[in-house]
């Protein structure tokens, strides 16, 4: 008396979209906190609660509740990253394309959007370490996002041509 399994009875995949929504949302949790870390063990100068500095008054945002608030925001907007991947480069194969768009949002954000937060020095008025724990954490991020895209975009069409057959 075995049940037989129909294709009916197993959970219905994630849509690809939704994957790189919690992958961008995750990505940007983990590596905020990891850049926290970072902040906290004096490896870099620039702490997560710097991207609340254009928009927010008061010294709440210094403390626990803007370090916690920071790296939310910073998942939400890592969302909007990983979507910006998802349509530029998820054809691309390979580690390199996810290390160059780390590198790029690196620059993006220290020579681009620097003027916009005043807690972030110039690029070359920061510290080595700062520089060098800036560029790891972008660099790995951004592998975290492309190979992850990448990977899930290549397994879907693996998946479309198995069905198909």
């Amino acid at each position: 008396m075995v049940k037989e399994i129909k294709k009916s009875d197993y959970p219905k995949p994630m849509s690809f979209v939704a994957l790189v929504f919690w992958t961008g949302l995750f990505g940007g949790i983990f590596w905020g906190t990891i850049g926290y870390i970072s902040y906290f063990f004096n490896f870099t100068d620039v702490a997560p609660n710097a991207i609340l500095e254009p928009w927010t008054l008061g010294d709440w945002k210094k403390g626990w509740l803007g370090t916690v608030i920071s790296i939310f925001l910073m998942g939400v907007l890592s969302v909007i990253v990983a979507y910006v991947y998802y349509f530029t480069l998820r054809k691309v194969k390979g580690i390199w394309f996810g290390w160059g768009y780390g590198i790029v949002l690196f620059l993006l954000i220290f020579f681009v959007l620097n003027p916009l937060i005043p807690s972030i020095k110039p690029l070359f008025e920061l510290s080595r370490d700062t520089i060098i724990t800036s560029v790891c954490l972008f660099s790995i991020y951004g592998i975290f996002i492309g190979y992850s895209i990448n990977y899930e975009y290549e397994l879907s069409k693996v998946q479309e041509k198995e069905a198909t057959t």
